[in-house]
């Protein structure tokens, strides 16, 4: 095996340098771009902490809020009682507001939802396919959705305040 440690070491170099490469190739290279105002939301289909299934026909005909976080993400876990209290605010006026956590455990995502005290269903997306189909590069990212079924606006990253939250809702609620 002594003679040949040099070559075995060389082709796990090779290997390793070939997936490494088309990995970062693959993330730099592949078209995905984030649904812009206009667009109509991919559907869905996602279980939420109680494995109750959640799916885009269920909010079809309603103004939606979609929200995409994690515990992970500082401004996420910011806006999360802002978010709950426009919800508190508008659900009955009509107003569905659904959060899809990235991949966290249910255990992580739980104990945060209990912390804080939000109320409105959280989706577990545990293999990354929706955020894959919304095309999602930065978090939080939250698309207001019309009841006609289009997006009225995405903002991608940073921290919604309450007033910029209800004044995104106002809208909303007005198309």
């Amino acid at each position: 095996m002594g003679r040949y440690r040099k070559a075995v070491q060389y082709i796990i170099l090779a290997v390793v340098l070939l997936v490494g490469g088309y990995a970062i190739g693959n993330s730099l290279f592949t078209k995905s771009t984030v649904l812009a105002k206009g667009d109509e939301p991919p559907s869905f289909r996602l279980a939420d902490l109680d494995n109750a299934v959640h799916e885009w026909k269920d909010y079809e005909g309603k103004p939606l809020i979609l929200n995409f976080w994690g515990t992970f993400c500082p401004p996420c876990r910011n806006e999360m009682p802002a978010l709950q209290k426009q919800y508190e605010k508008w659900k009955d006026q009509g107003l569905e507001l659904v959060g899809i956590n990235l991949s966290e455990d249910r255990l992580t995502v739980e104990s945060f939802i209990r912390q804080v005290g939000v109320d409105f269903p959280i989706l577990l997306d545990k293999d990354k396919k929706i955020e894959k189909l919304y095309g999602l590069k930065q978090y939080p990212t939250t698309f207001f959705i019309s009841a006609d079924g289009k997006i009225q606006e995405v903002v991608i990253g940073g921290l919604l305040s309450e007033e910029e939250i209800e004044t995104r809702v106002q809208r909303l609620m007005q198309s």
